[in-house]
């Protein structure tokens, strides 16, 4: 009998340079799907990556949920054509790792207004999301702002719910759509809830990654002086109502994973980072439900 509550899968985020150590390290805990991120690696090195990857998953209720490659494929500098590169090879090559969904930034013209970056936008991903199409992949775009907001900024232009508009509206393709997670939101004051409820149809991967906002440091200071009024967080350390964020995933047919975005806590990170990781993944399955128990 397959597990209905695995339909949306709890899993953690790892470097493709150690893919292979850090998934053989953590599959004894519990995790039950790795999105694998890049940087510029080449066709062999993705082929040989997938059969060490399968060679470590084989016979193992775990996958790999998503392909991730976080540049800027908007520019014209050298990196910047690599990344585009970079989003073909993983489109190409997702199904070695039994993957259907490439995740990264948009990439934004830097230092322009988002809705100046949309032509470009098209000019990039409409063929990236054609060529996904004929491979049966989905392209998901983080909504992280990397410091940028609607008038500037250097990495990506999928952070606001208008740009997303903008985007479908550029790209109308059905396998393009969102890499959501609650904190982006709400270290803008933003209601994830609520974002969440309209938006989640068009959500295909979620990353696991939590924010502490310091309302008693907005009342005192606002949002522009010069002390921090929120920090990132490793799910079940921060505000976020993750067995409500679950219920309206399950309530709008999402299946796939929550891979947690280690890296980030000011607390449970250096030697303390896996055991932070932990800790979400058990929190992440108990707001999931818990275990599976067949109905009588």
């Amino acid at each position: 009998m397959s597990d209905p509550v695995k339909t949306i899968r709890i899993g953690t985020m790892v470097p493709g340079g150690k893919a292979v150590e850090a998934i053989r390290h953590l599959l004894p805990h519990g995790f039950e799907s790795f999105e694998i991120c890049f940087g510029n690696e080449t066709e062999e090195q993705l082929r040989t990556l997938a059969k060490q990857v399968g060679d470590v998953l084989k016979d193992q209720d775990a996958v790999v949920s998503c392909l991730g490659i976080y540049g800027n494929p908007l520019e014209s500098g050298e990196n910047d054509l690599a990344c585009v590169a970079m989003w073909e090879r993983l489109i190409d090559n997702a199904h070695l790792f039994g993957a259907n969904v490439v995740s990264g930034f948009t990439g934004r013209l830097r230092g322009k207004s988002i809705d100046s970056s949309i032509p470009r936008f098209k000019e990039v991903f409409q063929p990236l999301a054609d060529r996904a199409s004929v491979k049966g992949v989905r392209l998901a775009f983080e909504n992280c702002d990397g410091d940028g907001t609607w008038r500037s900024g250097d990495w990506n232009i999928a952070h606001y719910p208008q740009a997303w508009e903008m985007m479908f509206e550029a790209v109308p393709n059905e396998n393009i759509g969102l890499e959501w997670e609650p904190c982006h939101q709400m270290i803008k004051l933003i209601d994830p809830m609520a974002q969440l409820r309209k938006w989640a149809k068009r959500i295909l991967h979620v990353h696991g990654k939590d924010a502490t906002v310091m309302w008693d440091v907005i009342r005192e200071y606002g949002i522009t002086g010069s002390k921090p009024f929120f920090f990132h967080r490793t799910p079940g350390f921060g505000d976020s109502n993750w067995t409500d964020i679950i219920s309206e995933l399950r309530l709008s047919g999402f299946a796939g994973s929550i891979d947690i975005e280690g890296w980030h806590d000011p607390v449970y990170r250096g030697e303390m980072e896996v055991t932070g990781q932990i800790h979400a993944l058990n929190h992440l399955k108990r707001c999931r439900g818990g275990a599976f128990v067949p109905n009588y």
